[in-house]
């Protein structure tokens, strides 16, 4: 029984290893095409927001959770007005409503702070496109939870230390299951599972099913 009990061990121990070694190289692999491709990209959305008279970076940094709850610098290009958080919490203490909205999904639906070349970035997941840099440097993988907030991690309650168990991923198990449709509730349930179920069956479900997704643009705000 106990021979039995180490082979089992054994075996779930080498194929764990192998499915994020695996992973681990498609990442890179993702991330270098995709980081070329995103140069003129760049340059494209530069040009149009200086075009709307704003100069200031396109890229947007911000601090997140990442695995065992490590944080690093989170990246994407820039899709709000520069004092965002600023304004977001003006807002919060100022409108009960919104406030209780954010409270329940950590998102709102008229979001004041998202100029329009904004809308359109996310509206199309382009805005998504610099956590390749992430990826490429091993704080992100393409397939994983969304990476949450500092200020975040006390509404995670029991979950957090879950969803930790993993890198966040560029798209994963909660984005293609109703994205910004769901509650925070309904986020942390999803990405809970997905720690704890892992695996490259249902990874290559999640990867297909993000074209769908950002296709027809489904939970995409």
């Amino acid at each position: 029984m106990k021979e039995e009990a180490l082979t089992y061990t054994e075996t779930k121990s080498l194929s764990m290893f192998m499915y994020r070694a695996v992973k681990r190289f498609f990442d890179i692999f993702v991330a270098i095409i995709g980081i070329i491709f995103m140069i003129p990209l760049t340059i494209i959305i530069k040009i149009i927001y200086m075009c709307t008279g704003d100069f200031h970076s396109i890229f947007f940094i911000q601090k997140r959770i990442g695995k065992n709850g490590k944080e690093f610098n989170f990246y994407k290009y820039r899709s709000m007005v520069p004092n965002a958080d600023e304004i977001l919490f003006k807002l919060l203490k100022e409108d009960e409503e919104a406030a209780r909205e954010y409270k329940i999904s950590k998102k709102l639906k008229n979001d004041p702070r998202i100029t329009k070349a904004g809308k359109f970035l996310r509206k199309t997941s382009l805005d998504e496109l610099p956590q390749l840099l992430n990826i490429f440097k091993g704080d992100m993988s393409l397939i994983g939870n969304r990476p949450y907030l500092p200020r975040e991690k006390e509404d995670m309650g029991k979950a957090y230390n879950t969803i930790i168990k993993t890198k966040p991923g560029l798209t994963g198990y909660w984005q293609v299951s109703g994205r910004s449709d769901a509650t925070f509730e309904e986020r942390l349930k999803l990405e809970s599972y997905y720690s704890n179920n892992c695996s490259f069956s249902l990874d290559t479900k999640i990867f297909f099913k993000t074209f769908k997704v950002v296709l027809f643009r489904k939970g995409a705000e």
